[in-house]
């Protein structure tokens, strides 16, 4: 029989902290673009993917992907993308079978309008907290840890490119 390998003090410590700000972040940050853009954090990231993308557009399965998103909740949410005017989706050029979602220029300019603010919640809420080596300490800690939780580098390669 195994015996579980139960966490040091200092282990459980920073798993709890971790875990914490895992619960924290996600409503700061949706309640600022709330606020100052009328959108949810996950509509937010889904205009951001698709405003970097080549042309502003990726088919539906690369942004489902990209979001880390099912294709129903990700259809969903550019449907309503889509009302507002900040999302096209048309017929894959390539294969008629497949469907791009298009940043449009409304939406484009709402990226524009959008980002500042959320980086300054951003810059507010983790960045600011730490000095450079922290920064760097950050980075080596969360690609540690992507790399097992995200073996294909699907979301790891954002903003690498």
């Amino acid at each position: 029989m195994n015996h579980p390998r139960w966490l040091t003090p200092e282990q459980r410590h920073s798993w709890i902290r971790f875990i914490s700000v895992l619960e924290l972040l996600p409503g700061v940050l949706d309640s600022q673009l709330q606020h100052d853009a009328e959108l949810t954090h996950f509509e937010y990231l889904t205009l951001a993917r698709l405003s970097e993308a080549p042309e502003r557009t990726l088919r539906m399965t690369a942004l489902s992907s990209a979001t880390n998103a099912s294709l129903a909740r990700l259809s969903h949410v550019i449907a309503r993308l889509e009302k507002r005017g900040f999302v096209a989706r048309t017929p894959c050029p390539e294969d008629r079978r497949a469907t791009n979602a298009s940043l449009t220029e409304v939406g484009w300019q709402k990226v524009v309008e959008t980002a500042p603010g959320h980086v300054a919640t951003v810059r507010d809420s983790v960045i600011d907290a730490l000095d450079a080596a922290d920064v760097a300490d950050l980075d080596r800690i969360m690609g540690r840890i992507l790399s097992r939780l995200d073996p294909t580098n699907r979301l790891r390669s954002w903003g690498t490119e």
